[in-house]
């Protein structure tokens, strides 16, 4: 298998390829040359320079590697071209195994707009807005007239809270749109933006679904709240104070919305929950593994990375939703590269001492080591701290711990941020929303 990404997703996936018997060969730009992912592959080869322009965003140059190397399969990770449809395609063509969904289940739902319309027809809740997309100012202020202030402008094409703007009133739209559409292009290479009425006060809460050519389940639901700019801090399972039938109703949603589509392979149903109503809304679907997949794999005993393949293979989801059982309670806290008392900006640099924290409960997925060179070419997630209890408040202990004992020296890390974060009442108790962090911690903590 080529594994078509870098970090610690690639260091994940060459672990369980390992555990299934599977060859690797790991793709690295000349940045990662002495990456751990690089190190644990069987094979590697560099296909290209720092810039992701250039190596990992480069389709044709990735696809010649997987034939010149007698690659069965890729694996795309998650960024980058995971979420591609002409790079799925290409694979298929040259004859790879994709290992993701088809080619047309990520074109549709990579298309946020259509995805919504999909969504609607699937008989899931959308939040009020436009019914695809919009093509100028005038026909968004159109819809704002219809579904009111405050809304927010989505690039159609995009996500990770690019492309997006908040619009207060009508004075803003002319330049808020043009301002999202420019970032959507340069993002995405699709200026398309859609219209969708902003909630006020909400939580972010996804499902995990894992399909096959004929059966779609769901494997509970994550609370992902907890972030800053409309990037994910903290991620964690069983959702806290969600109400059971809420839980229900939006895991049967999600995987009615994956079987609607023909949906394969491991996805991600995104929807945001208005406790004032009490509703919740679908919003995006994710094509990949997600980020925070081991909090589920941690819940639920599962390797998702596996169950991508063996439905890549032919082999089914190999259970059924009754087999499914969550346990406990899991929390993920995203370790970056930045310095959170300046504004949060990237800190790239040699690694110059590590300590990886253990004992009972604790999972870390990095691809992290002493003497490392983190680049400043891509993203500063550098790993993830997962805590496992038998409780929402035994996880949290056990995440604290696990927090105290992580040492990174060289570089500036969110570890102390996400201690303080992780003693704030809000996030202790079920109260939290997604821009808490902007609005209330760090604003309480500002001089």
């Amino acid at each position: 298998m080529l594994i078509a990404n870098r970090g610690e997703i690639a260091v994940r996936v060459n672990r369980t390829c390992r555990d299934l018997g599977i060859e690797t060969v790991q793709v690295y730009s000349e940045a990662d040359r002495d990456s751990l992912a690089v190190k644990l592959a069987d094979r590697a080869v560099c296909i290209g320079a720092p810039r992701s322009s250039e190596s990992y965003l480069n389709k044709a140059l990735l696809v010649q590697a997987a034939v010149a190397f007698k690659a069965d399969a890729v694996h795309p990770g998650y960024g980058f071209l995971s979420e591609n449809p002409e790079f799925a395609a290409l694979c298929v063509a040259n004859g790879l195994i994709w290992i993701g969904p088809g080619v047309d289940a990520i074109r549709l739902m990579g298309n946020k707009a259509a995805a919504r319309a999909a969504a609607a027809k699937a008989g899931l809740r959308t939040t009020p807005g436009s019914k695809g997309v919009v093509h100028d100012w005038n026909e968004a202020a159109s819809v704002a007239e219809a579904v009111g202030f405050p809304l927010i402008l989505k690039a159609s094409a995009g996500g990770g809270g690019r492309g997006m703007r908040l619009v207060s009133d009508g004075s803003g739209m002319k330049d808020a749109f043009a301002q999202a559409q420019a970032e959507a292009q340069a993002a995405f290479g699709d200026s398309a933006l859609y219209v969708e009425k902003f909630l006020t006060r909400v939580r972010h809460v996804e499902v995990q679904v894992l399909g096959d050519e004929t059966t779609v389940l769901h494997l509970g639901e994550r609370d992902c709240s907890t972030q800053r700019r409309n990037q994910k801090l903290v991620e964690e399972t069983p959702a806290p104070g969600l109400d059971d039938g809420m839980r229900r109703e939006m895991c049967e949603a999600a995987a009615r919305l994956a079987q609607s589509v023909g949906y394969t392979s491991a996805g991600t149903v995104e929807f945001i929950v208005d406790e004032a109503a009490p509703a919740f809304y679908f919003m995006e679907m994710n094509t990949r593994i997600q980020v925070e997949h081991p909090v589920t794999e941690m819940v639920t005993g599962l390797d998702l990375v596996a169950a991508q393949i063996r439905i890549a293979a032919g082999d089914g989801v190999g259970i059924a939703q009754r087999d499914i059982a969550s346990r406990g309670h899991s929390i993920e806290c995203r370790i970056n590269a930045e310095d959170p008392s300046d504004n949060f900006r990237p800190s790239p640099g040699t690694v110059t001492a590590y300590r990886c924290p253990g004992g009972p409960g604790v999972r870390v997925d990095s691809q992290l080591f002493q003497g490392y060179a983190i680049p400043p070419y891509y993203d500063s997630l550098i790993g993830k701290v997962i805590a496992w209890g038998a409780t929402r408040d035994e996880a949290l202990r056990r995440m604290q711990r696990a927090l105290g004992e992580m040492c990174i020296e060289g570089v500036t890390t969110t570890i102390p941020f996400h201690r303080k974060l992780l003693r704030d009442r809000a996030f202790t108790g079920p109260s939290m929303y997604t821009r808490y962090i902007e609005q209330e911690f760090l604003a309480a903590a500002a001089p």
